[in-house]
């Protein structure tokens, strides 16, 4: 890893940018936002995910946006992203910089006032989702994520890497939640779920490509 020279903080919007990078990397055109735990969990697969998924990323040229953390699985994406020459931007509120262990190392780094302004910056860098095993504050995301697009706020990609079955009671709660009809038509939840690291990023691309043919939210749930 390249030594950094602390360069001059920022404020943004009352969020503080702090320009680690002596010569900052090109930021992508697009980046993808990557929810995931601050642990690693109990099952190795989900750390081996998050790097092969962190170097996908830098090799298919889309930045990183996440929360900001070296622990866990948010480290794990993090530090192999720019392991492979990728483009990291780090987003933490002020009260995790320390909890968290708040990584340094990264190309753009932003410490917010609150979860909702590092919420919203998030969203605002990213031009779609990934949800890896995680917490609750990870399914919270995802959630918002997945009722913004529902009400119409959004039309970002969301992909759901559901490895080692993580995310399958989740999914069988949506089906549940269809077929007790409170989701219905006009209210889809869109959503595309992967059950391997490596195909995430196609899954992303596919989505990113204009045009694309719309999947149906039966399709996906009539999985689980």
């Amino acid at each position: 890893m390249k030594k950094h020279k602390s360069r001059p903080a920022k404020a943004t919007n009352g969020a503080l940018t702090l320009n680690e990078t002596a010569q900052p990397a090109r930021r992508p055109h697009q980046s993808v936002c990557v929810y995931c735990g601050s642990g690693h969990g109990a099952n190795p697969a989900y750390a081996e995910s998050a790097r092969v998924l962190g170097r996908a990323l830098a090799n298919a040229d889309l930045g990183l946006v996440y929360g900001g953390g070296s622990l866990g699985l948010m480290g794990e994406v993090a530090r192999a992203t720019l392991e492979a020459g990728g483009h990291v931007t780090g987003i933490i509120p002020a009260f995790l910089t320390e909890r968290e262990h708040m990584l340094k190392d990264v190309n753009d780094l932003i410490v917010t006032r609150d979860m909702h302004e590092r919420k919203r910056l998030m969203f605002d860098n990213a031009s779609a989702f990934v949800a890896l095993p995680g917490g609750i504050g990870t399914l919270e995301e995802l959630v918002e994520q997945l009722t913004w697009s529902q009400l119409g706020r959004h039309a970002k990609p969301i992909v759901v890497a559901n490895i080692a079955g993580f995310w399958s009671p989740f999914l069988n709660l949506l089906s549940h939640m269809r077929s007790e009809t409170f989701i219905r038509p006009g209210l889809e939840v869109g959503f595309t779920v992967v059950d391997d690291a490596t195909e995430i990023v196609p899954a992303i691309m596919a989505a990113l490509t204009p045009d694309r043919p719309t999947a149906n939210d039966d399709a996906v749930l009539a999985k689980f």
